[in-house]
């Protein structure tokens, strides 16, 4: 919001410089962008008078013009510009001038005339091209006729106003106008208000009640009202209004128009015009769009509206505006429009961020209906603006206001005492103080022993609860003035929680492991989200993604950790370990939010060890992959930890991939991605593995502790069992260790043989055992006991062959 410290004046009497102005906002109420005078960087500008104009002989586009600019004798300057004119006033920079980005003019000498200065466009001398009017967006500027020869262009074009440009925050939407601005500078520096009130001379022969008829859905518009001027000219708005419009970033166009704009600016309420002799049937509704609606907008694009969704303006043909976004083209005002109907209106503010949004179409009126308006001055802007249009288009308001829905503006006490004011900002204010603190800020107050009652105008739609109040006391006490403390109390050490320990644990394991820690979006596409799930879970969908990558929160890591290998293999890197820590999010059916749930998961491709000329290529398998997950469950202090043949993981491998239990508990699973979903992402064979942390945080581990190594010898027995095909390794292994006697410390799995000399259906397992003890040494005796005896149970209860 550009905010003008002249136009502030109409409104307060501020003797305060501008830079010090600027930063008391910044201090007290919204952030400043920046301050700043149009002139600033300029000189040498001055009003020319062009006496003379005539083309130059050895040019097609050049004028040589005699140019009065106060002196005793004309200069003569040449100009190409294709609007110039004799007998009109404009911009001229004179030898030794500075105009836009620092260009200095020079006397200069063009095909053989001499140019003692430049006659200069709005853009030449710092004007964007979005303000210029458009009859001038080609050309040079023409000053009024009233301009004085000779002096200084910056007062008459505004320039020399400084201008504030205010960062207003969605909270502090009653800044978005001059008025709410005064009202905020006014509490600051304790000043009245003197704001001047539309006073409309209607014509008393014509009602509007006879001229229009309007239907209001009042969910839609709360509050729809609307005047009428006829008897209409449209022209050129006068200087001043047009500077007020460019000095706060809007370009004028017409005396209809700029009233609209500057209504917008001065109260904060979006208002629309239309060409009255161009609505069909007489009639407007305020309506949800139908199927198949379309409605061409003043930028003169084919727009395709939403059923059931976008608010629109109706007459008997169809849609004439989207509300509170954008006119309709049919209807808008021409230079030939006598009469027009004016709208002021309060829209559902939820439905037109959701349109602005939809069709792109964010304008100053969509972020006022957005953030709010100010009910209690919605007819008098409507007033305002049907004074002024009559006033400069010499036309005449038509009696009455037609009133289709009127919300009455409501006001909100509350009730807060001077202790707790006090207590919280750490003051020790005077009831005298903080009552007057909230009449300036134009509350109405009521206070009795230091309890307050404090009624808030409905242009202060932000303040609701008692800490808003105490903030507003705070800001106009003025921060710097709140005294400052040092933190008091017992000073307690900080510490981890078990849980972030054994987070933080898990990270160190896995890049102990050679593993590179990955970050991936907690948003994904829906099906990426349902794959590698280990619960049943309905998905969680944005209501309005910012993209169709970005719509469903993920429901697993792995499918971002494949990305994340997807883009690295892209890029001709091969070998890829990454893991991530992180949340997953299941929701049941009935369930409105979804539970979040830590995860960690990695993904293997390529080579685990390099080769070299020591050392062989250990490309990476199921093995590697499922070691790693071995050595982090050790680590973290699992028992009981086994590995099963998985099945309906359908984005896995069907045969090479294990659950992993803790003490029967699922926990995660490890494997290898199916040879389908590598081939989707791009990508070789790819391992990987993803537990549910939160689980392994809860189950009861065992913790790691050091044994000092056994001086006793220890003893090694080797043994090959033939063994049915489907009888797993783990299931031997926990055997042996269960029945192998105490002194059993360690089995080795050294040989898988199938092939001659083996039956059919049947596989060679050969497995090296190791006793020892830690008080004594082992005798063979005791040894072979153990040993005959487990190999007698190995027979009975795997129907295993002693080779």
């Amino acid at each position: 919001m550009k905010i003008s410290t002249k136009w502030l004046q109409d409104y307060l009497d501020l003797l305060v410089d501008p830079q010090q102005l600027a930063e008391k906002i910044e201090r007290t109420a919204v952030e400043v962008d920046q301050t700043y005078c149009l002139s600033d960087g300029l000189k040498g500008l001055v009003v020319g008078y062009v006496s003379e104009a005539k083309p130059h002989p050895d040019s097609d586009h050049l004028n040589i013009c005699q140019v009065d600019i106060g002196k005793a004798e004309p200069v003569q300057i040449l100009c190409g510009a294709p609007n110039l004119q004799a007998k009109k006033k404009v911009i001229v920079a004179l030898p030794g001038a500075r105009i836009a980005n620092n260009i200095k003019i020079k006397r200069a000498k063009m095909r053989g005339e001499i140019s003692d200065g430049m006659i200069c466009s709005l853009q030449e001398i710092g004007f964007s091209d979005s303000v210029v009017p458009k009859e001038f967006a080609n050309g040079i500027y023409f000053l009024p006729d009233d301009a004085q020869v000779g002096n200084s262009v910056f007062p008459y074009l505004g320039m020399d106003e400084t201008i504030i440009d205010l960062d207003v925050t969605p909270n502090r939407a009653d800044m978005l106008s001059m008025r709410g601005t005064a009202y905020e500078l006014a509490a600051i520096y304790d000043q009245q208000l003197h704001f001047k009130h539309p006073n409309v001379k209607e014509d008393p022969t014509t009602s509007i009640n006879d001229l229009l008829t309007v239907e209001v859905d009042q969910k839609l518009a709360p509050t729809y009202l609307m005047r009428v001027i006829k008897g209409l000219k449209i022209k050129a708005s006068p200087l001043w209004l047009q500077k007020r419009l460019w000095n706060a970033g809007v370009r004028p166009i017409n005396n209809v128009v700029d009233v609209t704009n500057y209504i917008l600016l001065d109260y904060g309420q979006p208002l629309h015009s239309f060409d009255f002799d161009q609505l069909a049937g007489k009639q407007l509704k305020v309506r949800l769009a139908k199927d198949g609606e379309q409605l061409e907008t003043l930028d003169e694009q084919q727009r395709k509206l939403r059923a059931g969704r976008d608010i629109v303006i109706a007459d008997a043909r169809g849609p004439v505006a989207l509300a509170g976004t954008m006119g309709g083209l049919r209807t808008g005002v021409t230079d030939q429009t006598t009469t027009v109907a004016l709208e002021a209106a309060v829209f559902d503010p939820s439905r037109i961020r959701k349109t602005a949004r939809r069709h792109n179409l964010h304008s100053e009126a969509s972020m006022r209906f957005e953030r709010g308006i100010n009910p209690a001055t919605v007819a008098e802007a409507l007033d305002a603006a049907a004074e002024m249009i009559a006033e400069l288009g010499d036309g005449q308001v038509v009696a009455k206001q037609l009133t289709a829905t009127q919300k009455p503006a409501q006001t909100v006490k509350i009730a807060i005492t001077l202790q707790k004011i006090n207590a919280v900002l750490g003051t020790e204010l005077s009831a005298d103080t903080v009552t007057d603190i909230f009449q300036r800020l134009g509350f109405e107050v009521a206070e009795q022993k230091g309890n307050y009652s404090v009624t808030i105008p409905s242009r202060r739609w932000d303040i609701s609860i008692p800490a808003d109040l105490i903030e507003e006391v705070a800001r106009i006490y003025g921060y710097d003035n709140l005294p400052a403390t040092l933190p008091s109390g017992e000073l307690i050490p900080g510490h981890y929680t078990y849980q972030q320990k054994i987070i933080r644990q898990v990270r160190q394991l896995l890049e102990t492991a050679g593993l590179d820690q990955a970050i991936s979006y907690g948003l994904t596409t829906t099906q990426k989200a349902s794959r590698f799930m280990m619960e049943p879970s309905e998905a969680t969908e944005l209501s309005f993604p910012m993209s169709s990558d970005r719509t469903t929160i993920r429901m697993n890591l792995l499918s971002g950790l494949l990305d994340d290998v997807a883009y690295n293999v892209a890029r001709k890197v091969k070998n890829v370990d990454l893991y991530e820590e992180g949340r997953v999010f299941y929701r049941q059916c009935n369930q409105e939010r979804p539970r979040e749930v830590e995860h960690v998961a990695a993904a293997m491709t390529g080579e685990f060890i390099n080769g070299s000329w020591h050392e062989q290529v250990r490309p990476v398998d199921f093995f590697v992959i499922k070691g790693i997950v071995e050595f982090l469950l050790t680590r973290l202090g699992a028992t009981k930890v086994r590995f099963e043949k998985a099945s309906g993981h359908e984005e896995m491998h069907p045969g090479r991939t294990a659950d992993i239990y803790i003490q029967d508990e699922f926990v995660g699973f490890v494997g290898e991605v199916h040879p389908a979903i590598c081939a989707e992402y791009h990508i070789d064979r790819t391992y990987v593995f993803e537990l549910d942390l939160q689980k392994i945080i809860d189950l009861p581990s065992q913790a790691e502790v050091f044994q000092p190594v056994s001086k006793y010898p220890a003893i090694k027995r080797d043994i090959a069992l033939a063994v049915d095909q489907n009888i797993e390794n783990s299931k031997i292994v926990s055997y042996l260790y269960a029945h192998g006697g105490s002194y059993l410390v360690d089995i080795h799995l050294f040989d898988v043989y199938r092939g001659k000399g083996v039956m059919p259906g049947k596989k060679s397992l050969a497995y090296e055992l190791t006793y020892q003890a830690t008080d004594t040494t082992l005798s063979d005796e005791i040894v072979n006991t153990d040993f005959d005896h487990v190999v007698d149970r190995l027979q009975s209860e795997f129907k295993a062959v002693i080779r």
